[in-house]
């Protein structure tokens, strides 16, 4: 096929295709604040995907900064053996270029916003259909043919994560529909196969929402969801912060911050008093303080790139920042109580720490460094590292910690490895491994027992029986019994599983509350139903629709992506092994003795 029809071919099969300037062989992803298309395609959405590109061999890939904060341009996964792969930057909001010659898939993802994605097929004009190539080989190592379910669940997620047509509306009562575009595919073997056919062949499309539903005990307070997504009309960038009243299961309010531009809010914190919400803006620099009551702004502070998450000390009440997108050591923000100031920037011995915990007495902060591939222990008694722990391959992304409530050991979830590293606290030493993928198989899709891909928020539930993961490959919910640390169970979670975190139980026990970043739910579990602390028994008891109603309090109009990218949660009060013994005594009265004092 002579070059001139091949190019004809592709603008008519592929509208907006980018071509580049004057036909030239360019893709120019633009990244950006939005939600969805975080890396898009300049020229436009390529037969409906905004973030996909198609070129031919010596394609230049061009990455545009057009963020608040910074990003790397990393390649996820790219065909075995590709030249000029892998592909990786800085920390940085200027641009990068990349030269792709071997056919085949490309996925390009930021370090630090890991669901950020933008694709690249590289076709060769002489065969039929659009090239996926033979194999792929993921930035940890792994390769699997791309006929193998791996491959496909990933290029579903790419699909589902990119489009914000995709995601799972529960508001509606129309059939869950994903769009895929239209083409046929070349794949291992040479076997040309029409893509969505394949795709909805393996899982499905049009399929019924799961039904909302109200737990049939109250929980204690209520629960904010960092509802990354949404956006509202007074404001250029996404994002709110959205109240639910555990006793009702009703949405109260959504705190946009309209005035400042809040941007992608992310993951949040209070003070002793639970007055106060803390919250990230992870495509920023800010830390932002707003009344829990009110949802009036307090303070906007400064505290550096990409701001993942925030948490207190137990004993003195200070902050502690994470910085994502640090290229430094000193990639802790400490700020005194209630926000009143930066005091120092920590250094932990890594740059790039996500989601940290405390430990229950203010003595210990353990990190997951994304960019190294290991954990920093750091002793505040000391104010210096203990150790620095690797926790699996270095391109293992480490991203976010759970810590048992006598601080006593812990939990790194390592998000590409698709692992638990489990360590002692006190020294450093490596447990074990728990491997999430152990029940499935990779090639054929298999899966035999509970399983969990590409995990995110894992915290220890504050009695200390289990450890809830968010698993936004696999879409599930699993448990880890922290006595036998083993995978118990997996539950079905909504669209992008992404966050965890643990609210009081009316009457005794717990909640695991679940937000989704691709569905506009908050989903509630009960670790232990039949209360015998087991908790290979939990279960969904709760699937609550996190749009506004008549009656929710707002500070802007909703616009777009209603109740969308929920992410990080905070429930009110803390109830956290530690903090819960610091609350106001209205708070503690609304708890039982166990509740109060979890270890005793």
């Amino acid at each position: 096929m002579r070059m001139i029809e091949y190019v004809l071919i592709l603008v008519f099969v592929f509208p907006g295709l980018a071509l580049g300037d004057k036909g030239s062989n360019r893709t120019v992803f633009e990244l950006n604040d939005g939600p969805g298309r975080w890396f898009r395609n300049a020229a436009g959405p390529v037969a409906g995907a905004g973030s996909l590109g198609v070129g031919t061999p010596g394609v230049e890939v061009r990455f545009k900064g057009e963020s608040n904060t910074v990003h790397t341009m990393t390649s996820l996964l790219y065909p075995a053996g590709a030249a000029n792969m892998p592909f990786d930057t800085d920390p940085q909001k200027g641009s990068a270029e990349v030269e792709l010659t071997t056919p085949g898939l490309y996925v390009f993802f930021c370090q630090i916003h890991p669901y950020m994605l933008g694709a690249v097929v590289v076709d060769d004009p002489t065969t039929e259909g659009l090239d996926l190539g033979e194999n792929i080989t993921l930035i940890n190592g792994i390769t699997v043919p791309t006929s193998s379910d791996l491959a496909t669940r990933l290029l579903r997620g790419f699909f589902i994560l990119t489009e914000p047509a995709n995601w799972q509306n529960f508001a509606s009562t129309e059939p869950w529909h994903v769009s895929y575009p239209n083409v046929n595919v070349r794949i291992a073997g040479g076997a040309v196969v029409n893509l969505p056919q394949v795709l909805n062949a393996r899982y499905g499309n049009d399929t019924e929402l799961p039904a909302l539903l109200t737990p049939s005990r109250e929980g204690v307070g209520e629960v904010w969801v960092d509802t990354q997504f949404e956006t509202t009309a007074d404001k250029e960038k996404p994002g709110t912060a959205t109240a639910v009243d555990a006793t009702t299961w009703e949405v109260t309010r959504k705190v946009s911050l309209p005035h400042i531009e809040m941007n992608n809010p992310h993951n949040m914190w209070t003070d002793r008093d639970q007055n106060l919400i803390y919250v990230t803006e992870w495509f920023d620099s800010k830390l932002t303080l707003f009344e829990r009551e009110t949802g009036q702004l307090i303070d906007r502070i400064t505290v550096g790139e990409a701001p993942a998450h925030v948490m207190t000390r137990v004993d003195t009440d200070q902050l502690h920042v994470s910085l994502n997108g640090s290229d430094d050591q000193e990639s802790v923000v400490e700020l005194a109580p209630l926000a009143n100031g930066v005091e120092r920037e920590i250094d932990i011995g890594r740059p790039g720490p996500h989601a940290h915990w405390m430990g229950h007495d203010g003595m210990t902060m353990v990190t997951p460094n994304v960019f190294t591939g290991d954990s920093t222990i750091y002793d505040f008694w000391r104010d210096e590292v203990l150790e620095i722990v690797p926790t699996g391959t270095l391109e293992a992304h480490p991203i976010a910690t759970g810590m048992m409530p006598d601080s006593s050991k812990y939990y790194v979830a390592n998000f590409l490895d698709s692992t638990f590293t489990l360590i002692e606290t006190q020294t450093g030493e490596v447990l074990k491994t728990i491997n999430l993928l152990q029940n499935y198989n990779p090639l054929t899709g298999e899966i035999t027992g509970p399983v969990g891909g590409l995990p995110i928020q894992t915290p220890v539930s504050p009695d200390g029986i289990a450890m809830v993961t968010a698993n936004i490959l696999t879409d599930t919910i699993t448990i880890v019994d922290t006595r036998k640390d083993e995978l118990v169970a997996s539950l079905p979670c909504d669209a992008g599983c992404h966050g965890v975190q643990f609210g009081a139980k009316k009457g005794g026990g717990y909640y695991a509350y679940i937000s989704s970043q691709a569905a506009n739910t908050l989903q509630v579990v009960d670790i232990d139903p039949n209360g015998d602390e087991d908790p290979s028994d939990a279960k969904v008891v709760g699937r609550i629709l996190l749009t506004a109603t008549p009656e929710t309090a707002m500070d802007d109009t909703i616009t777009a992506n209603p109740g969308m990218g929920g992410q990080g949660l905070l429930p009110i009060p803390v109830v956290y092994n530690g903090w819960v013994q610091n609350l106001p005594q209205p708070w503690k009265e609304q708890l039982t003795p166990k509740q109060r004092d979890p270890l005793h």
